[in-house]
């Protein structure tokens, strides 16, 4: 390296983390239209010791930085600010913000899932067997860029049946291998 350049941190994995009903919605009023404290619990552990970033709806709906977590909000508002959390006006610039960190994790809104949609390299959607009235909905992936990874079925304590699924972005995969190869291993 020559004399004054600096290293660039490595991107880190970007993971979108959704709970969507089969009907697409993700929230009603800015709140989630169901109970369903197992997800919850995989939410935390999926997520915790990992930076986060949120939208300004979705972070004020929650109230406070989650703890354990390193929160970034994204708002269009430059002047925005919170205890505990640092602002960003787009992806690109929380995930600057985040520094040299492996994984990055977007929890939402809807407005954000559909503005990243095509940045992330995988999604995590727990797809719940329920159909509530919403507002805010989250978009179809695209099975040509979306490779299906894993999905385990759950039944909730409520009676509820969910599956927590695990996708790749194709796209991502192949920026991120110089084009060689998707993910499930085939030429592009």
């Amino acid at each position: 390296m020559t004399q004054g350049a600096r290293a660039v941190a490595p991107r880190p994995l970007i993971t979108l983390i959704v709970a969507r009903a089969a009907n697409g919605v993700i929230g009603l009023n800015n709140t989630l239209p169901w109970q369903l404290p197992e997800d919850l619990r995989h939410f935390k552990a999926t997520t915790l010791g990992h930076v986060l970033v949120m939208g300004r709806k979705t972070f004020e709906s929650i109230g406070r930085p989650l703890p354990g977590r390193r929160t970034i909000v994204l708002t269009r508002d430059p002047g925005w600010t919170s205890p505990g959390c640092e602002r960003a006006g787009s992806l690109d610039e929380a995930i600057r913000l985040a520094g040299a960190v492996s994984h990055v994790f977007v929890a939402g809104g809807g407005e954000i899932y559909r503005a990243v949609l095509d940045q992330v390299d995988q999604a995590i959607i727990t797809e719940i067997d329920l159909a509530p009235e919403g507002d805010a909905f989250f978009p179809s992936l695209d099975p040509a860029r979306w490779l299906l990874q894993s999905r385990q079925t759950h039944t909730s304590a409520s009676g509820v049946h969910y599956a927590i699924a695990h996708y790749r972005n194709r796209e991502r995969a192949r920026e991120t291998t110089g084009g060689s190869a998707t993910i499930d291993g085939t030429p592009p």
